[in-house]
């Protein structure tokens, strides 16, 4: 029984050591020392300040793009139904010429639309790949306070110690070093 407690006082022990460590560089959060971190890419970019706003923004674009189509579409059925009207009170030939306009109006907005929505999509994959180059040094720091060599995305590591994941820590000193990223230089390939 003796030697159980010991055993366990022992373990507790180390378990802490690694963030004693940590703690005695600075009055930041302490770093595990690991030669191996994990981070959630996910949790980071959407739980940061500058993930949130980025969600807020394209959320509202989608909403205003959502009642902008709404829109075109209660004015091409409301056209529809007016040439479907006229139909009885038409050359054929000048009716077909309408259906015809229409058609190709139809088409039109659909693919401006289309070009709306890919570039909304774009729009979030850009400010992912802004986001990943503004935090890489904030990642960098993290690194040398742990003594780590690399760190590993979370989904891609089979088994580890919750005390190798930098994520919530991350999170911390990414909104302290850049906020929400509304002032941070966009991204060459912008």
């Amino acid at each position: 029984m003796m030697r159980r407690l010991r055993a366990i006082a022992l373990a507790l022990a180390f378990a802490g050591a690694p963030f004693a460590a940590g703690a005695q560089e600075g009055a930041q959060a302490p770093v595990v020392r690991s030669a191996i971190l994990t981070v959630e890419t996910e949790r980071l970019f959407a739980e940061s300040a500058f993930g949130m706003r980025v969600e807020r923004e394209i959320e509202e674009a989608g909403q205003a793009l959502a009642s902008e189509n709404r829109e075109i579409e209660a004015e091409l059925t409301a056209e529809e139904q007016r040439l479907t009207e006229q139909r009885a009170s038409m050359d054929p030939a000048a009716f077909r010429a309408a259906a015809d306009a229409f058609d190709v109006r139809v088409q039109e907005l659909r693919q401006q639309q289309d070009a709306k929505a890919r570039a909304l999509s774009q729009r979030t994959e850009q400010a992912r790949r802004r986001f990943l180059s503004a935090v890489q040094p904030v990642l960098a720091d993290i690194m040398r306070e742990a003594g780590a060599a690399v760190i590993l995305e979370r989904r891609a590591v089979l088994v580890s110690l919750d005390a190798t994941d930098i994520t919530g820590l991350a999170i911390e000193r990414i909104d302290a070093a850049i906020g929400d990223g509304s002032d941070l230089e966009p991204l060459d390939d912008e």
